[in-house]
């Protein structure tokens, strides 16, 4: 198999799953927003007025997200704030882990599983399957601009 072969069947694998988790985890939260607030809520980190708005607002980003991966459309853009999100979920999760709170991550709605070093390594091998896209993406914008 070809470099550019493995390169965009790489590409490909790594759209669709990221993709795919972004929009099942969107629409899992989405259909129950309270039930969002009350996972982040669990955390212990954020006020009642955040954890709301982020129940409201990241779900839709998520989606939106896991779309634009699907889809191809703003690649580089969906690929950077899915960077972005997964870096962030890292940073939580490890935040969660350090000061011994036991809860549900609150990933996919009713389906979610506790916080853990399993959950941490999840997070890790999408943050960089996300830093593949980008890099891919940024570096094939860079070779357009320059012919």
């Amino acid at each position: 198999m070809s470099k550019v072969k493995l390169f965009l069947s790489l590409e490909t694998i790594f759209r669709i799953i990221i993709g795919g988790i972004f929009i099942w985890s969107g629409l899992l939260k989405i259909i129950n927003p309270l039930e969002f607030a009350r996972n982040i809520l669990n955390y212990r980190l954020f006020s009642e007025e955040l954890a709301f708005l982020g129940a409201i607002i990241l779900p839709w980003l998520e989606f939106l997200i896991g779309l634009c991966l699907i889809t191809g459309f703003f690649r580089q853009g969906a690929s950077i704030l899915a960077v972005g999100l997964f870096g962030g979920f890292i940073g939580l999760v490890i935040i969660t882990l350090v000061r011994g709170i036991d809860t549900n991550c609150g990933c996919f709605g009713p389906l979610s599983h506790r916080v853990g070093l399993t959950l941490l390594l999840n997070d890790a091998l999408l943050f960089g399957a996300s830093l593949y896209l980008f890099l891919v993406y940024r570096r094939n914008k860079s070779s357009s601009e320059s012919r």
